[in-house]
């Protein structure tokens, strides 16, 4: 599971928890009374109703014990016969079973005592109802139906019909009667029978279809290796499909048809991806296709179902703007999950890092190999960053047997941190040693349950380490390390102070490097932190030009370090890690007055070799005039016209426009015919702030784009400017566009909709009520709530914001709603 985290997605606001904390109950895996080993499921669908009609065969056994009942999660269903379905060696024989079901639970009287080498066989035939379900969800996954329709009825303009599924964590009960728990897994067979013009996916292979009399086909996908029931999958819809390769396996991407020929540019890495993954666990691809399918209106990011990952529609892009940015860093995270937490799986939630720590340093591990180094750096930065922000208000183990809601694991806990957790593992053990241990780790464990001990004793084999210590302090204590550092020199001697001030979290053990530099040359000396006051010495000939702390800027934590400007200066010409170098850019970016040395910095860092710095440099130089003003806006314009990455011209246009707006108008207008949204994007923003006065003209040829970075500048104008046709813009927009983009014109919507006439407020009040009572995800809803809120001054409306917060079903919706309006 990747978590959405697209910048142009509004967060929600969190509302704040009134209810009286209390202990977390303990949260162990689920009991083992029976072994599921086989699901057969034939399905069919009422799109009026959102209803699956479904009849699902089990094949069981006692695990251990003689049982003579199975409990089932079967959640809302209406459920029609259940049957156990026996044989005399010659032919079958079923009989009705006796059953008590509260809706969530259903509990099966056997008829017998059947022992842990009798196997059994379930019929049930069902109707599942996804749709009549509570709605719950987290921060990774905003809603847990198990089933969605998406325009069931055909009738939102825009978008296709599509029917999907998204099991984790324990959602694939709401469409199908499963023991649905992480550590259970069984081989698959599903029949699913849908109209002529779909195609569907789901789980290993599409083994045959067959034309039905009614104008239906059915198509039978067998999966013959065991997996857990939350991985199952299904994808229906007018896709259609890209046929890649790997090796003798077969590759597959679904995308709607107008993105078929950007198909091989969006996912077309994936074939590289497996053979990377596969050389580094020595361990091929353990399934035997790989399918991606981009789907509508998805709750996530994306889901790593076996043979068969689900991506939000955030990937389906053209060519232009795979110019300004690519998806592999979801892409490379299904995939590596496709051995950490498919083939080996958590056997509980609280040991979730198993999968999405290993998942996310999939992402880390990818960008080293295709990109670089810098790449793996930057993103590694931004993983620590969003961790480190959830830290501020939340700071729990990474495995926690104690947690409120088993969707409260999908943090950035066990994704963030825990990919940096491994990466400091891989620093301490050494290359071979980790890639080594990951392959014990793997073998050992295929197709099994797992806990975070069975990784440690897979590194232990491997290093003959106890690694008891490292796995205590990063996987079960909460927080990490605040290290103040400082140094000095005499008599030949380098003193190293350091002391941890963690509160009460007690002392970190930290075993890292130390580069001192003298004389342009870099020497390493490893320390190893054990006190929370501690001293380090080295002997030099003399004092050295620089010190750094966590040489490898591996550590997850906070280091202050102090340095001079010149030592910061040398910092970032000397030290060739990324981080290092954004260390001395962000230190200049927080300064309101630079040195010499460190504006000379601030402008060397325009040419840097790597994208981020370059635009981390401009923005710092858009807020600030320099002595050197004439030589930073010659740069600037060089990077607006020719920088490498679109990103970065992007910025350096913007940049240009907050310096001297009127001097580049030119410039502006040039930028309007790039290729890349991105500058185009941030052309039309500049070009606008000039008030020239072509600007309508102009605005009009970006009108029918669809990409945000324009859209969100269109919408911006029209906002301010209130043209006659903006309304009927913003309404085709609102249907057309993505998810991502239909965020960011809602905000601007509801600014239009204050200033507009009476008639486009009474039009723009129908819309906004449309979606909020629509199927559209929870933030559409919000924002399309807290929009209308800006219309009070129209009659009607004050009833009509109470009516939708009484009516929402969603309670944290509806807490967010009150947020906007209180009555």
């Amino acid at each position: 599971m990747k978590q959405t985290t697209d910048s142009s997605i509004v967060p929600l606001p969190k509302v704040k928890d009134t209810v009286k904390a209390e202990p977390l109950p303990y949260r162990p895996a689920t009991p083992r009374t029976h072994d599921l080993l086989h699901t057969k499921l034939e399905v069919r669908f009422d799109w009026q109703k959102r209803h699956l009609l479904g009849k699902a065969t089990l094949i069981l056994r006692p695990y251990f014990y003689p049982q003579d009942s199975v409990v089932l999660d079967a959640k809302g269903f209406d459920l029609h016969s259940i049957k156990i379905i026996t044989s005399n060696g010659q032919q079958e024989f079923e009989e009705d079973l006796k059953y008590q079901y509260d809706q969530r639970k259903l509990t099966i009287k056997l008829g017998a005592t059947y022992t842990s080498q009798q196997t059994y066989t379930l019929e049930v035939v069902y109707t599942a109802k996804p749709y009549d379900l509570p709605k719950g969800g987290s921060q990774a996954i905003t809603a847990d139906i198990g089933l969605y329709f998406i325009n069931a009825d055909g009738k939102t303009p825009y978008l296709p019909q599509q029917i999907w599924t998204q099991g984790e964590a324990e959602a694939n009960s709401c469409w199908f009667p499963t023991i649905d728990s992480p550590n259970e897994r069984c081989t698959q067979e599903m029949y699913i029978t849908v109209a002529n013009k779909f195609k569907t996916l789901s789980n290993g292979e599409l083994v045959y279809s067959r034309e039905n009399a009614n104008g239906t086909r059915t198509d039978y996908w067998r999966m013959e290796q065991p997996h857990a029931p939350y991985l199952f999958m299904m994808a229906v819809g007018d896709f259609a499909v890209y046929k890649d390769q790997w090796q003798d396996k077969k590759v597959y991407y679904y995308v709607e048809k107008p993105y078929l020929k950007y198909a091989k540019s969006i996912f077309g890495r994936t074939p590289e991806m497996l053979s990377f993954f596969s050389k580094k666990l020595r361990y091929p691809f353990p399934w035997n296709k790989y399918a991606q399918v981009v789907v509508r209106k998805f709750v996530s990011g994306a889901m790593e179902n076996t043979t068969a990952s689900v991506f939000n529609e955030g990937l389906q892009i053209d060519d232009r703007a795979l110019l300004d940015a690519h998806w592999d860093g979801i892409i490379a995270h299904e995939l590596f999950h496709q051995w950490f937490g498919n083939l080996v799986t958590c056997e509980s939630w609280s040991n979730l890092p198993l999968n999405e720590a290993f998942a996310n340093y999939g992402e880390y591990l990818w960008a080293a190999h295709k990109y670089g180094n810098d790449e793996a750096a930057y993103l590694a930065q931004q993983e620590l960053r969003g961790y480190l922000a959830e830290a501020e208000t939340k700071q729990v183990p990474l495995i926690r047997y104690r947690y409120k809601h088993r969707e409260d694991m999908f943090d950035a806990h066990s994704y963030n941190k825990g990919g940096r957790v491994l990466h400091m593992l891989r620093k301490y053990v050494g290359e071979q040693a980790f890639w080594r241990a990951l392959n014990v780790y793997l073998t050992q464990n295929k197709y099994k349950a797992v806990e975070v001990h069975h990784l440690r004793l897979a590194f232990e084999q491997v290093t003959g380490q106890d690694l008891q210590w490292f796995f205590d302090q990063w996987f079960f204590r909460s927080g990490h390390p605040k290290v103040r550092v400082n140094h000095q020199f005499d008599n030949g001697v380098l003193t190293l102070y350091t002391k941890q001030i963690n509160d009460s979290l007690g002392v970190f053990r930290l075993p890292l490097k130390v580069a001192l530099w003298s004389k342009g040359k870099r020497q390493l000396h490893t320390i190893d932190i054990t006190q929370a006051t501690q001293t380090f010495r080295f002997k030099l000939a003399q004092a050295p030009d620089l010190v750094v702390f966590d040489a490898e800027q591996q550590l997850l934590g906070l280091i202050a370090h102090s340095k001079t400007d010149t030592a910061m200066a040398y910092q970032y010409t000397h030290e060739p890690t990324y981080k290092a170098r954004m260390e001395v850019i962000d230190k200049i970016y927080d300064k309101k007055q630079l040195s010499p040395i460190l504006e000379k910095t601030l402008i060397t860092a325009l040419k840097d070799k790597f994208w981020a710095i370059r635009q981390r440099a401009i923005e710092k130089l858009a807020n600030d005039v320099y002595p050197q003003k004439t030589l930073v806006k010659n740069l600037l314009e060089k990077l607006a016209m020719s920088d490498p990455k679109t990103l970065v011209r992007a910025s350096a246009i913007r940049a240009l426009a907050a310096l001297d707006k009127n001097q580049y108008q030119s410039l502006f207008a040039k930028g309007l015919s790039a290729k890349s949204y991105a500058v185009v994007g941030a052309s039309l923003e500049a070009y606008i702030q000039t008030n020239a006065p072509d600007i309508p003209e102009k605005i009009v040829k970006f009108e029918h784009y669809k990409a945000l970075e324009v859209v969100s500048v269109v919408a911006n104008y029209y906002a301010n400017t209130q043209p006659i046709k903006a309304y009927q813009w913003f309404e085709q927009k609102l249907w057309q566009t993505s998810l991502f983009t239909r965020h960011q014109l809602l905000q601007s919507f509801g600014l239009y909709l204050m200033n507009s006439t009476a008639t486009n407020k009474k039009k723009g009040i129908d819309l906004l009520t449309q979606l909020i009572q629509g199927q559209a995800s929870d933030s559409v809803k919000f924002l399309a709530y807290q929009s209308l809120s800006y219309l009070t001054d129209m009659p009607g409306v004050e009833d009509l914001l109470k009516k939708l917060k009484r009516e929402e079903v969603n309670p944290e919706l509806k807490k967010m709603y009150e947020l906007v309006f209180q009555e």
